[in-house]
């Protein structure tokens, strides 16, 4: 069945349907679209699609979404109903741009690498690319820039890439009772997560727990350490690990709300690149980004506050968000690996010295 193309401009925008495609941290990295729909097309409504079992806690309380819909079996019917005037796919997807376009959308925006191969761009994609509105996607550009060329076919041209999230009144709360509990004085409050989803970028957590002794024997700090179920061996090794154990809280395995309210009230926070360090960059906390194999200009968190880590060196990066495929996992494996602990620990001190020129600024 031909329904057409996808390209047509409406003249008025009531709903709005936005795919944002990847994981936990590419999320967050869309939500500048999220937010430019808010500021110039406030009346709108918008609805975020795809998986709701993390849109939903993750965007929660951030005042970007009205309402979230899974893209499953029946979604077709669902769209209909209420038909939206346009809809935008963050990253290559045939799946979600087929499905948006058969759903009778007369708006269909996704995007096209240029410059580069993408793993994500099928035959099937790239045959469908003829048949919605596709935006250019500069592949070694930073990305969340990128994905606002989403939104020029509306008219919206913006380059904030300023990240947005918010928290419950339960999780602020929750987290002002855990940090009440600490017992103590402390100069820094600090996060660290030893594990990562993708297992290539795995540093050792033996490794997270000698920064860890470092920066609660040198600079006063206390750690609380971060993880989710998938993680659970990583976080115990780093938790076993500490040798004051006094100076650590164990926050692992909590939900996303509480991540997110726990993660705003940190000086620091350490990681691989990987979704929470995102949340950090949201709440504008300094970072150290572990970055191993990953590529460091693609997404990772810029800016004065934000440390980049780069393996010994300097090898050239096995992937990015466009490419997660296509590259020899054991030598990915053994990038992320041969981080040196110096390294860390200078980048960890250079985040603190951030923390000091802050502190000083709000002083006066």
């Amino acid at each position: 069945m031909f329904y057409g193309k996808a390209d047509k401009i409406p003249s008025n925008v009531s709903v709005i349907i936005v795919v944002p495609s990847g994981k936990l941290g590419d999320v967050v990295c869309a939500t500048p679209v999220l937010h430019a729909i808010r500021t110039h097309l406030s009346q709108a409504h918008l609805i975020v699609a795809g998986n709701s079992r993390l849109h939903r806690p993750l965007l929660a309380d951030s005042g970007l979404v009205d309402d979230y819909l899974d893209l499953e079996e029946g979604t077709r019917a669902r769209i209909k109903e209420r038909p939206a005037d346009a809809a935008l796919v963050t990253g290559p997807s045939y799946e979600s741009a087929a499905l948006l376009y058969l759903a009778g959308i007369k708006l269909v925006i996704a995007p096209r690498a240029v410059g580069g191969f993408s793993s994500s761009e099928t035959r099937p994609y790239k045959i469908l690319q003829h048949f919605i509105k596709a935006f250019p996607y500069q592949i070694d550009e930073y990305a969340p820039r990128e994905r606002l060329k989403a939104l020029e076919p509306l008219g919206i041209i913006s380059s904030d890439t300023a990240k947005h999230l918010g928290f419950s009144e339960v999780a602020e709360k929750k987290t002002a009772d855990l940090l009440s509990k600490i017992s103590g004085s402390y100069k820094y409050l600090i996060g660290i997560s030893a594990g990562v989803g993708n297992k290539e970028k795995q540093w050792d957590p033996k490794k997270f727990a000698q920064v860890t002794n470092h920066l609660i024997k040198k600079y006063g700090a206390h750690v609380i350490v971060f993880g989710g179920k998938n993680d659970i061996a990583e976080s115990s090794e780093l938790i076993s690990a500490i040798e004051d154990k006094s100076r650590m809280t164990d926050s692992t395995c909590i939900s996303i709300d509480d991540l997110k309210a726990r993660i705003s009230k940190l000086d620091a926070f350490i990681s691989v690149n990987t979704g929470p360090l995102y949340i950090a960059e949201a709440f504008d906390i300094p970072t150290v980004d572990i970055l191993g194999p990953v590529d460091p200009w693609d997404q990772s968190p810029r800016g004065k506050i934000h440390k980049m880590v780069f393996p010994p060196g300097k090898p050239k990066p096995l992937f990015s968000i466009m490419n997660m495929r296509n590259h020899d996992i054991r030598e990915a494996q053994r990038i992320a690996k041969s981080t040196r602990l110096e390294d860390v620990i200078t980048a960890a001190e250079e985040a603190l010295k951030e923390v000091d020129e802050r502190r000083l600024v709000k002083k006066g």
